[in-house]
């Protein structure tokens, strides 16, 4: 008997399974094309599997609360063909067995609690910087939600002195992600993240609005850890801009531990949301 995890993606859905000391025995990346064909693909895996349990961490925006009827949905995603999908709904015709279901970013949170970056602490967020921004929260080892989950990619942020950028954001143009994320670098220079110049000016107006957030979450939820992962953040430079702009926005107001304890980049990189996925599944079972 096995669990299995899911970490669903709007490229591409990481499916493993693993045994009970949740070593991952396999995993396989397959690419987010229709709801059928993904989903099909999906249960083509895992039917080779006696499975006990299942975690899944999805994109979202998704439905979380049993109660309601688009409870286990994918909503309103700018993610061709998936907004309104019942992803949850239609595992469960295939499989009778109990299910977690949270964010893709809840799940890379809990992940790096409990086996990465955040180990022995009770609390953290998981801020990840790519082709989006989102973040998970965990309290009291427990992952947070209210009547729906965080969306602290999307928080309004104030504007850098210097930039009138329009932003990237369909919903709310500049939000953090619409400033913030991959492809703000790339309309803003013309050129993509990994490719720009360490010394490229652009970086300072990053690292302005990352540190931004951090300090609304700091100031809002009080974490343990703040981690920060996706493609942008795999970068040191970045990463230390974003600590200074850190100090010098908190101004002294709230004691917070040493920069370089508090502020740190993902321990289980690319494999964060999978091993949170698993665990969960894990504590489903119970």
């Amino acid at each position: 008997m096995y669990y299995g995890g899911i970490e669903a993606g709007g490229t591409k859905m990481v499916c493993a399974v693993a045994d009970e000391e949740l070593t991952i025995v396999e995993q396989l990346a397959i690419p987010t094309t229709s709801p059928e064909e993904t989903i099909a693909q999906i249960i083509a895996f895992f039917d080779r599997y006696s499975l006990k349990a299942m975690g899944i961490g999805s994109f979202g925006p998704i439905g979380i609360d049993p109660t309601k009827e688009n409870y286990g949905h994918i909503l309103a995603t700018p993610k061709e063909g998936w907004a309104n999908v019942d992803f949850l709904g239609n595992l469960k015709q295939h499989y009778n067995v109990p299910f977690a279901w949270t964010t893709d970013v809840n799940a890379a949170a809990y992940g790096e609690l409990k086996r990465g970056a955040a180990q022995g602490k009770k609390s953290c967020v998981y801020l990840t910087v790519g082709t989006g921004i989102g973040a998970g929260v965990v309290l009291d080892g427990k992952i947070f939600q209210g009547n729906a989950h965080p969306e602290m990619g999307h928080i309004r942020v104030k504007r850098h002195a210097s930039d009138d950028y329009e932003g990237t954001c369909p919903y709310h143009g500049d939000c953090l992600e619409g400033l913030a994320a991959g492809p703000s670098l790339e309309h803003r220079t013309g050129t993509k993240g990994q490719e720009l110049n360490q010394e490229h000016p652009i970086w300072d107006i990053q690292a302005y609005y990352i540190a931004q957030a951090l300090v609304n979450y700091t100031l809002t939820l009080a974490p343990e850890k703040i981690i920060l992962g996706g493609g942008v953040m795999n970068q040191d430079h970045l990463l230390q801009k974003v600590r200074h702009q850190f100090i010098e926005q908190m101004a002294g107001y709230m004691e917070t531990p040493e920069i370089d304890d508090y502020i740190v980049r993902w321990a289980l990189p690319n494999q964060s949301g999978i091993i949170g996925s698993l665990l969960l599944g894990k504590e489903a079972a119970r």
